[in-house]
């Protein structure tokens, strides 16, 4: 039997938090199939997991996601307390970030900063052994830190691992979120995977996914999705929404974040605060004094 092309919403940092998940998953859910959501990456702090990013991950309003948790590291110490918390708040999956960017983790040896560290990949490897059929684990990851060949340096220990699948962005973390996509060295270094591969970077529209689903098992979209919170449901049908119809669904959906918010936040200022960076993703056709007044009060 064929399997299903995957379908992956990304986490993002401060954005595709718990509400912004149910409130996708209530607008789209039964249009989208079981899209599999991720944390934000929960992370150690101070020698012990980081409280908010667990309340993310058990919060009530993940009730009926398909959500898995990803967690960050820099070696294995942080990598088994992190499993561990997880596996007691009852977690059967967990993704492994290998491709955050941010320069303060990766000059840690945290994200992307792991691909340039292989012995530490390999102690990680040697460690999920413990963890036999328990919990089922998977990788996202970069192709390195400012070198693509970083990638290739893993490629070996990647596939000593019992992963679901590898989620692939292919820039460097030198690159952020900018410059070409090494669709070439991509190609290369996932051909050497023994794993599924789910592609990710610069899915914006149902034709992108489309082209990607006879090379890859799946897709995972963050910024796009953002932008275009049908792209998945668009898929799925085959039937793309008008334009008018996907500014109303950013819009709504964004309507639907600030009023679960305005329950939990303390105040309008607080309030403001958190819906202002979803308005850096509003779709590029929506009416600029709309946009303008969302940066600047977080609603229009």
């Amino acid at each position: 039997m064929e399997k299903e092309f995957k379908l992956m919403a990304a986490p993002l940092q401060g954005l595709t938090e718990a509400a912004w998940r149910k409130v996708h998953f209530d607008m789209f859910g039964e249009g989208q199939g079981d899209v599999e959501y991720f944390t934000p990456f929960i992370r150690v702090e101070k020698g012990a997991v980081r409280a908010r990013d667990l309340r993310d991950y058990t919060s009530e309003m993940n009730q009926g996601v398909n959500l898995t948790p990803q967690i960050i590291f820099r070696d294995a110490e942080e990598w088994r307390l992190l499993v561990d918390t997880l596996a007691e708040s009852g977690a059967g999956r967990i993704d492994m970030n290998m491709g955050c960017p941010f320069p303060p983790q990766v000059r840690k040896g945290r994200g992307a900063g792991l691909l340039a560290r292989r012995d530490m990949v390999a102690d990680i490897a040697g460690a999920m052994e413990a963890y036999g059929d328990s919990i089922e684990f998977s990788v996202k990851m970069r192709l390195g830190v400012d070198s693509p060949s970083d990638a290739f340096m893993v490629a070996d220990v990647l596939n000593a691992m019992p992963l679901r699948h590898v989620t692939v962005h292919p820039r460097t973390a030198a690159q952020q979120y900018k410059g070409d996509l090494l669709l070439e060295v991509m190609a290369e270094f996932t051909s050497r995977l023994r794993h599924p591969v789910i592609f990710n970077g610069e899915i914006s529209s149902p034709s992108d996914i489309k082209a990607l689903s006879s090379v890859y098992s799946g897709v995972m979209a963050g910024r796009g999705l953002l932008s275009r919170p049908s792209l998945f449901a668009e898929y799925r049908s085959g039937l793309e929404l008008n334009r008018k119809e996907q500014e109303d669904a950013f819009l709504n959906l964004v309507r639907g974040v600030s009023s679960l918010l305005e329950e939990r936040l303390c105040g309008a200022a607080q309030l403001r605060d958190k819906m202002k960076p979803y308005w850096e993703y509003a779709p590029a056709t929506l009416d600029k004094k709309t946009v303008k007044q969302g940066k600047k009060n977080g609603m229009f």
